[in-house]
């Protein structure tokens, strides 16, 4: 069901404005340690999983440094493309997780011919989202913002789902946004 939206070029440009926005909005605060300005750069990541027709600026995050000698610290906006320090990217992440309830042979392999993802991978990130997440601050905190929280035994597949009819750009990137707090940014309250 999301394997069209992983295809769509159209949908990945959609996050990279939203990024733009997000890094507009951090270069314009203050370095949240001293005060000072901050200094932007773009660094080249190399990100797995994005579709044919995006351009080579997509693999560019923004980032900044705080302008005063002797605090120098990086601050790193959040981002609905980058899902902490992840190889993937953030979408591929989310909804190939998603997709995967119960890794089967022939589940895998139609997965790696969509992104290039392993079997491995897939057990890994499973395990993440199965065992980690649901013991997070911010899920425990978060999950309350539901009226029935999704089952941690099918996540994120009923996380995704709370968001709209899955499938549709419109939940995927509903629940890029609820996730955001985890994309690596100042707060990140959990990597893994």
């Amino acid at each position: 069901m999301w394997q069209k939206l992983l295809r769509e070029s159209s949908f990945f440009m959609v996050l990279l404005r939203y990024d733009r926005d997000l890094a507009a909005q951090a270069r314009a605060g203050r370095c949240p340690h001293c005060g000072a300005a901050v200094h932007f750069a773009r660094y080249l990541r190399k990100p797995r999983g994005a579709p044919t027709g995006v351009p080579p600026d997509y693999d560019l995050r923004d980032s900044f440094c705080c302008s005063r000698e002797g605090c120098r610290k990086r601050l790193l906006p959040p981002s609905l493309r980058f899902f902490a320090r992840r190889v993937y990217l953030g979408p591929v992440f989310v909804l190939v997780s998603a997709m995967v309830n119960g890794i089967t042979e022939k589940r895998a392999m139609a997965l790696r011919e969509l992104v290039g993802v392993s079997r491995r991978t897939l057990e890994r990130w499973r395990k993440w989202w199965r065992e980690l997440f649901p013991r997070s601050e911010f899920w425990r905190a978060a999950r309350g913002r539901f009226a029935l929280a999704p089952a941690p035994s099918c996540l994120p597949a009923s996380l995704v789902e709370r968001f709209g009819e899955p499938g549709s750009g419109g939940c995927a990137l509903a629940a890029l946004k609820f996730l955001l707090p985890l994309s690596g940014g100042p707060r990140c309250p959990m990597e893994g």
